[in-house]
């Protein structure tokens, strides 16, 4: 393989990206070695998953990153679609397969596999694609703002049939966030977030589960056998880590106390077997991938660039933040992985392809970039051309 190749990627947000990939096969191993002996008889089962995962993951990077980033203009429609098919495939009995009263994994032979993964990135795509080419028309209620909503309703009403909350909050933090960027009228992002906001609050009340996490998320030791449960055997683990934890694979909160522990809390194994170091490395190799993203953002050649990887950054970032908040107490408890980390392989595979995406807009930047950016502030417009002159303000 060319050389030149490499040396041209990004070596921060590519390095940063492998090693959280790394410490995830490590951390899974360490926190699911005692679920997987009990439930499968073989304790390097999800192990073996994950490097599998990981391993195809990177060849998709390298893949993406060698591809034309313009080739997925051509490719938005078709992949929001098949997401919108295979999301609605998941109504279907005979084809999901349930995991703790969710139907989020679509059966395919022996393997399983996550739509709602494909169509997060699949949506970004569209968007980049759709604000790309309505570019100056984002302040017309029928043109800018109607259709993404329209589709965001699509994605969410799809995922919530599932159900999977978190996923429909991660779309529609994308879909605004990228509005905003792209220069929608500010009255059209508000009216909406004031009618989804009671819409919420009735999707709380109405499943019992729900509104238990809310409850619990205000005061977990009300309830610590049931909806606390989580959160208290969480603090739990990261209180015992200190500030060097306890030392890898010595976590006890893992056997059998932590729920899901492989997956959406595999963050609290981290803060106890590797204490308050362990949580700031983690913590700070996202923000270095989140800090080259929107660098490679800024320095995209073409606003379709500035797009996707401006929604592939927020997408990471929005997802680590979220699964950050619910194991450290600061927001109510929810189905939702660490990007990178947590046990997955569609979500592993199709974040590494998103990176490789990103790898290819930076290597198509640098003096292009520079010179579209330089073409755009002498026609009054902004890097990120919602936020210019002729923006939200």
């Amino acid at each position: 393989m060319n050389m030149d190749f490499f040396r041209k990627l990004d070596p921060i947000l590519l390095l940063s990206t492998l090693v959280l990939v790394g410490i995830g096969i490590v951390m899974v191993y360490s926190a699911s070695f005692a679920v997987a002996d009990e439930r499968m008889g073989d304790p390097y089962f999800f192990l073996k998953k994950q490097a599998l995962a990981a391993g195809l993951g990177i060849i998709l990077l390298v893949l993406a990153a060698r591809m034309n980033y313009h080739l997925w203009q051509a490719l938005s429609l078709p992949l929001l679609l098949a997401s919108v098919v295979l999301l609605g495939a998941l109504i279907l009995p005979g084809m999901r397969r349930e995991i703790g009263g969710s139907s989020r994994w679509l059966k395919l032979a022996s393997f399983s596999f996550q739509p709602a993964e494909l169509a997060k990135l699949a949506l970004v795509i569209y968007l980049a694609r759709s604000l790309t080419k309505k570019e100056g028309r984002m302040k017309d209620f029928t043109v800018g703002f109607l259709p993404h909503i329209i589709v965001l309703g699509v994605l969410f009403a799809l995922v919530l049939k599932q159900p999977d909350f978190g996923s429909g909050v991660l779309f529609a933090a994308v879909v605004f966030i990228m509005l905003f960027a792209a220069g929608t009228r500010l009255v059209f992002l508000g009216a909406a977030l004031g009618a989804v906001v009671p819409f919420l609050v009735y999707l709380a009340v109405r499943a019992d589960y729900r509104w238990e996490r809310i409850v619990a998320f205000w005061n977990p030791w009300k309830d610590p056998g049931k909806a606390g449960f989580q959160i208290i055997q969480s603090f739990l683990a990261f209180g015992a880590g200190k500030v060097l934890g306890v030392g890898l694979g010595q976590g006890r909160q893992k056997l059998f106390y932590l729920p899901e522990v492989h997956t959406d809390f595999i963050f609290s194994v981290i803060g106890e077997e590797l204490g308050l170091v362990g949580v700031t490395v983690v913590i700070a190799l996202f923000v270095l991938l989140v800090i080259r993203g929107f660098q490679t953002c800024l320095r995209a050649p073409d606003p379709f660039g500035i797009y996707l990887s401006l929604g592939i950054t927020v997408l990471i970032a929005i997802q680590a933040l979220l699964n950050m908040g619910v194991v450290m107490g600061l927001l109510p408890t929810k189905g939702s992985t660490l990007t990178f980390i947590s046990y997955g392989g569609t979500s592993l595979m199709v974040n590494l392809m998103a990176v490789g995406i990103l790898l290819n807009i930076h290597t198509q930047g640098g003096r292009a970039g520079r010179e579209s950016h330089d073409r755009r502030r002498g026609n009054g417009r902004a890097p990120l051309p919602g936020l210019g002159r002729g923006g939200s303000f």
